[in-house]
């Protein structure tokens, strides 16, 4: 059993202290790097008989909640509770032995994760590259060219038009809040968020296209839709498209937008969305059949990189499981590392 913990509204501490999430994401464990100060959402360990990071790996390894909820949602932790786990307690040389093997293993994992999230990240950044080209170069490579006259668009196809977003569509507000939502509605219920709400009423039966109206979501939050669903009263919702698809227009928004949406400024979000800037925006509207390809082109791709991305989520959930099992296990003796060393690194001989 643990025989020191502390818990305040605040506490100074040193470089290499260990102290346990009890909020947010409860359970987590953290050794702090630099001197710090935690609030009374954390508990903390100031007179350990035990090395810091076996205690920060027990906790690590989950085993210590068994019995007291999930993990990171559904722990109920303080330092009573948390007082009350039961911890194995191995010699002195054994627990570096463990810190050692573990230290080893779990780096190994987290790099291999890091990848994975790497692979990620790029095929958000190879997905926006496609739709960006797609929507204002077009499919055909060897198609001649002309200024758009849009410095952040450049050159278009030659026999495609420029169009503001005012002229190629309908723009309304809605008239709900974000507590109107009601869990297992009938209708999908657009906020600000990139997560629909629902509702049991719909004040909207058409293809639309929906943006954040203000709030962190602007320039960033898009949905397509079909069909009958609500929206909030700052959310806005585009409609009876001209000149262009619903699809290309979401395509184009979605990803385009977001070139203008600072209107040259540094900040990362914006209050609210600025209508001139807005209704002036910039549009290519290709010929109705090229805009048929390139949306067909573009959901195939998108499932390509969805399958890829999807994929990529599986594996770190399968490593993150991997390595609180490894912790879990090293902790509690049911692998005996003992006699582990670290492997020699292996060099390669260059002949010359």
């Amino acid at each position: 059993q643990m025989s020191a913990l502390g818990s305040s509204l605040s506490v100074k501490l040193e470089p290499g202290e260990l102290f346990l999430s009890i909020a947010g994401t409860v359970g987590k464990p953290c050794i702090t790097a630099i001197r710090a100060c935690i609030h009374d959402g954390f508990v903390y360990f100031p007179d350990l008989k035990i090395p810091n990071k076996f205690l920060f790996y027990v906790f690590a390894g989950e085993q210590a909640y068994k019995g007291l909820g999930k993990f990171g949602t559904q722990l109920n932790l303080n330092t009573d509770t948390v007082g009350d786990i039961k911890v194995g307690i191995p010699s002195c040389g054994d627990a570096e032995k463990i810190i050692n093997f573990l230290d080893h293993e779990t780096a190994k994992i987290d790099t291999l994760i890091e990848k994975q999230q790497q692979l990620i990240q790029l095929l958000k950044e190879k997905r926006q590259a496609v739709i960006s080209h797609a929507v204002t170069k077009g499919l055909n490579p060897n198609a001649p060219m002309k200024d758009s006259g849009v410095e952040w668009l450049g050159e278009v196809p030659k026999h495609w038009e420029i169009k503001k977003l005012k002229f190629l569509c309908q723009l309304q507000t809605g008239d709900k809040n974000t507590e109107d939502a009601v869990d297992d509605g009938k209708y999908p219920f657009f906020v600000r968020s990139q997560t629909i709400e629902r509702l049991n009423s719909f004040t909207a039966d058409c293809e639309s296209v929906l943006t954040a109206g203000d709030g962190v979501g602007v320039g960033k939050v898009f949905h397509y839709f079909d069909g009958k669903f609500d929206f909030h009263q700052r959310v806005y919702m585009m409609n009876k498209f001209r000149f262009v698809s619903g699809k290309f227009f979401f395509h184009y928004l979605s990803n385009m937008f977001h070139k203008v949406a600072l209107d040259g400024g540094a900040k990362s979000t914006v209050d609210s969305l600025r209508m001139p800037l807005f209704m002036n925006f910039q549009f290519t509207v290709p010929p109705e059949s090229e805009q048929e390809s390139i949306v067909e082109f573009l959901e195939i791709n998108q499932n390509k990189f969805d399958a890829l991305s999807e994929n990529a989520i599986a594996v770190i959930a399968l490593l993150q499981e991997r390595r609180t099992a490894l912790i879990s296990a090293a902790v509690t003796g049911k692998i005996d590392v003992r006699n582990w060393k670290i492997p020699e690194a292996k060099t390669q001989r260059v002949n010359g």
